[in-house]
C-alpha cells in the first residue's frame, strides 16, 4: 500500500499545476539525453515542443513511450538552414518559458583536419546554427514568460587537445557564446546555463573507444537540465568535474601530452 505524505503529496500537485502553463522548447530534440528531458518536463507537468530535423524518429519515440499528446508537440527545425529560424520562432503556437538546444554534430578530429565539409557542419549544427536560432529567441522582448536558456556543450571545449579540437572548438565557442548571452539578459531576469558533458552512451559518440568507467546515461544526464539551478557552468557527474577542473588549471605542457 502506498502511503501519501500530506505536505509532500500536495506539493507535488502543485508543482505540476504551477507547471502546466509553460512551454519548453528542445531544438535537436531527437538526441538521446533531449529524448529522456522530454520525458523528464511532460512528468514535471511542462508543456513540450520537441524540434528536431529527424520527425520520423520522435513521432516513433513518442508513440513508444505513450507521450500524452496534449504536453507534447513536434515541429521540423534545422538547426543548419539558418533562413529558416525566424519562420520557425515564429510559427510557434506558444512562446517558450525554457529552451534547451541539444543539437549536435560530431566528425572525428583526423577527418575534420582533411575534409572541410564535415568541418563546417559542425560548425553548422554546434554553433553557427545555435547562435542564430538563440538569437532570435533571446532579442523577442514580446516574449515576457522566456525565463532560461539551456545549452548542451562539453568538456572538449575547456582546452584545445590534439585528438579533438576541431569539434572542442565548436563546443567552446558555444559555451562563450552562452556565456556573454547569460550577461546580455541578466538586466531581464533570463538564467542561461550550459551543461559541460564528458562521455556519454548516445549514438553520437557509438563506434569510438571510450573509457566505459567514465560513461554516462542519457537520462543522468537529462536531470541535470530539468533540475539546472543559477550557476552557469554544470558539470554532471563527480569524475567528471575533477577532469574539468584539471583540463582548466593545467599548464599547456602538461594539457599537450593528453591525447
Amino acid at each position: 500500500m502506498t502511503v501519501y505524505y500530506p505536505s509532500v503529496y500536495y506539493l507535488k500537485i502543485y508543482l505540476c499545476k504551477m507547471n502546466s502553463s509553460k512551454t519548453v522548447l528542445i531544438l535537436g530534440a531527437n538526441s538521446d539525453v533531449a529524448k529522456q528531458a522530454i520525458k523528464l518536463y511532460i512528468n514535471k507537468g511542462y508543456s513540450v515542443v520537441a524540434a528536431s530535423r529527424n520527425l520520423k524518429s520522435l513521432e516513433k519515440f513518442a508513440d513508444e513511450h505513450h507521450l500524452d499528446k496534449s504536453k507534447s508537440e513536434i515541429k521540423y527545425f534545422d538547426a543548419t538552414d539558418f533562413s529558416s529560424h525566424q519562420d520557425f520562432y515564429d510559427g510557434l503556437t506558444v512562446k517558450p518559458n525554457i529552451v534547451v538546444y541539444a543539437a549536435g554534430f560530431l566528425v572525428e578530429n583526423q577527418e575534420a583536419l582533411k575534409n572541410f565539409v564535415g568541418t563546417f557542419e559542425m560548425m553548422k549544427t554546434n554553433y553557427i546554427g545555435a547562435v542564430s536560432i538563440l538569437n532570435i529567441i533571446a532579442m523577442d522582448n514580446s516574449n515576457k514568460s522566456l525565463e532560461r536558456i539551456i545549452g548542451l556543450s562539453s568538456l572538449s571545449g575547456v582546452r584545445g587537445r590534439k585528438s579533438n579540437f576541431v569539434y572542442g572548438s565548436t563546443k567552446s565557442a558555444f559555451t562563450q557564446y552562452l556565456a556573454g548571452l547569460r550577461q546580455e539578459l541578466t538586466s531581464r531576469e533570463i538564467i542561461v546555463n550550459v551543461l559541460v558533458i564528458g562521455y556519454i552512451n548516445t549514438k553520437i559518440n557509438a563506434g569510438l573507444e571510450l573509457s566505459k568507467n567514465l560513461i554516462m546515461e542519457p537520462d543522468y544526464v537529462a536531470k541535470f537540465i530539468i533540475n539546472a539551478g543559477n550557476s552557469f557552468e554544470i558539470v554532471p557527474n563527480w569524475k567528471w568535474k575533477i577532469i574539468y577542473w584539471i583540463l582548466k588549471l593545467s599548464p599547456e605542457f602538461l594539457v599537450a601530452k593528453l591525447p
